[in-house]
């Protein structure tokens, strides 16, 4: 689930002090590193699914072929994540962040028990949605503690870890699931380990105290004096106690006074209706140019570039995870020396590039598949019988065995090269065995090919171009772009449409690639990045450095930046409407 929270932009000497708590102040530590176990338990199930997935189908013969099924062990948890976000901001506010994150850990321990139990897709579905649910109370809790239990000076860089152990968690899931490749029931282990944090983080917030924040605001101020002067050194405690004080009362206040906030009054406030253009915008398209395919299914289509082994898979997909890591910490460097915008625009250009090239890599492997060997052999005795049936055999290669349907049929490659012709065979764990005996490489989802490598670079860019833009900007711009009053909602209804998003990609992204094949599937996602880049360079505005002031009174002034060639004027001139 890329994209999760990532919270405000941090300079190199937020992270010193950040590493001077170690000795100066560990409880602070303490608060931000268990709570942001949330977010290692947020990337660990998106990484953690992807290599699963290979051996749930492996051992589930209707999860095999059936790419809705897989799509659906996939996405649940998406479906639950939107649920779980939703009521945990209701339980955040009634309950208190402590409270939220324990249950959060409860539901996650038990959706991985339930995973690694299942006996059937149907109930490894229902595991997903109770680690969904977890995973989007986590997703908004953990980061909202954090901040509200940080120091202000360094609050950005102890939020900025939640997004590290997000990505951390992504690479950790990687490690774990090539540690249980040869492991008798592989998949239940791998998706079983996820309790283990979840346990971890439940046993350790048992002794955290509360958001002294919420503390406040439900009238148990000594209790969050007492957790505050754990926190601040005593040259900065009065000060930051009435800061707080003062800060809530006029929270309520507000509250209190304002009206309701309806989508009919957002929509109807110009400033507001034209940062939700953009933020809402860059949200979608985050998803939409492809992204959760890679982190969800990369293993999958590193199959689908040739390389039969899921074990190989594995191994190969831990570079996108290394990668998406490391991209964003190059993003927290970059973001304010080179401006949001700008980072977006070099992002969709090289996202662009990436895509174009694996269309093309994908368009070779499927037309230059090895052609089916018209040679007997002791295994001509399974031959699939859709090509011994087949009038025109000449034509047959590896990519029309493997869409036979009648039975299912798999490819195994010759054992002197794997791109010389193969054998078209029925597949079953007897054939498969047979041929994977005789040292020859047995294909099932793509095909041998000579072009597979450059599929790995084409991924290994995709991330590289993405992380640090697209991955990282859309949540910061929806952190600057509303005017206060509205950006609680306005960042839900934008973080909503990101979930929502996800879910639709990740429901659909395997039916694609059977339908209309690998090849046009990112194609289409390269199309959406052309649309993607104009929207940025149309629609989002610069918002780097700017006061909050300034940013409401450009979307103000221009709504949209139609000669985007040319640089916007000053914030003080008028515009077009909207």
């Amino acid at each position: 689930m890329e994209g999760g929270f990532h919270g405000g932009t941090t300079d190199g000497s937020a992270f010193r002090q950040c590493f001077s708590l170690l000795w100066n102040n560990p409880y602070v530590l303490r608060l931000a590193f268990s709570a942001g176990i949330g977010g290692l338990l947020f990337g660990y199930d998106t990484g953690v699914i992807s290599g699963a997935l290979l051996y749930i189908r492996d051992d589930f013969k209707s999860v095999d072929r059936n790419t809705v099924l897989q799509e659906t062990i996939v996405s649940m948890a998406i479906a639950g994540s939107i649920i779980g976000a939703a009521i945990g901001g209701w339980m955040n506010d009634r309950y208190g962040r402590r409270t939220a994150i324990l249950i959060a850990d409860f539901l996650f321990f038990i959706g991985a028990v339930v995973m690694a139990a299942s006996p059937g897709p149907s109930l490894l579905i229902v595991g997903r949605v109770f680690v969904g649910l977890g995973v989007g109370m986590a997703s908004m809790t953990s980061p909202l503690y954090i901040s509200e239990a940080s120091p202000a000076k360094i609050r950005g860089a102890l939020v900025s870890t939640n997004g590290f152990l997000i990505t951390g968690g992504q690479f950790l899931s990687y490690l774990i699931n090539l540690a249980f490749t040869k492991a008798p029931g592989t998949w239940r282990w791998m998706l079983g380990v996820a309790g283990v944090p979840a346990l971890v983080q439940f046993l350790l917030m048992l002794f955290l105290p509360e958001s002294p924040r919420w503390l406040y605001r439900k009238g148990r101020s000594e209790e969050a004096e007492r957790i505050l002067r754990k926190i601040y050194s005593p040259n900065e405690i009065e000060a930051e106690i009435q800061d707080l004080k003062d800060s809530v009362e006029a929270e309520i206040k507000e509250k209190q006074s304002s009206e309701k906030i309806s989508m009919i009054k957002l929509l109807k406030t110009k400033t507001v209706r034209r940062g939700l253009y953009a933020g809402v915008g860059l949200q979608v398209f985050q998803q939409f140019v492809g992204i959760n395919t890679v982190m969800y299914y990369s293993p999958s289509i590193v199959q689908l570039a040739g390389f039969a082994s899921n074990e190989t898979a594995l191994l190969l997909s831990l570079v996108t995870a290394g990668l998406n890591a490391l991209g964003s910490i190059v993003s927290i460097y970059f973001i304010d020396r080179t401006g949001r915008k700008k980072l977006l625009v070099i992002s969709l250009f090289g996202v662009m590039i990436s895509l174009g090239l694996l269309s093309g890599v994908f368009h070779e492997t499927t037309s230059h598949s090895p052609l089916v060997s018209t040679k007997t052999t002791q295994l001509n005795a399974y031959t699939c019988p859709d090509y011994s049936l087949a009038r025109k055999t000449a034509s047959w290669d590896c990519m029309k065995c493997l869409k036979a349907s009648s039975p299912d049929c798999g490819f195994c490659a010759s054992a002197a090269n794997k791109l010389f012709p193969g054998e078209c065979l029925v597949s079953n764990d007897t054939v498969k065995d047979l041929c994977l005996g005789e040292d020859r490489l047995w294909y099932t989802r793509g095909c041998p090919s000579k072009f597979g490598w450059l599929a790995l670079i084409g991924l290994a860019l995709y991330i590289i171009f993405f992380s640090p833009g697209m991955g990282t900007v859309p949540w910061i711009v929806n952190s600057e772009i509303y005017p206060l009053r509205y950006r609680g909602v306005c960042g839900g209804i934008a973080a909503t449409a990101n979930w929502v998003s996800n879910l639709v990609v990740a429901q659909s992204f395997l039916s694609l690639t059977q339908s209309i094949g690998p090849s046009w599937t990112f194609l289409l996602f390269g199309l959406i990045s052309i649309v993607a880049l104009m929207f940025v360079l149309i629609c989002v505005p610069e918002t780097k450095g700017l006061p909050i002031e300034e940013i409401e009174q450009m979307l103000e002034n221009r709504a949209l930046h139609l000669k985007f060639w040319e640089k916007r004027p000053d914030t003080s001139e008028k515009g077009q409407g909207a």
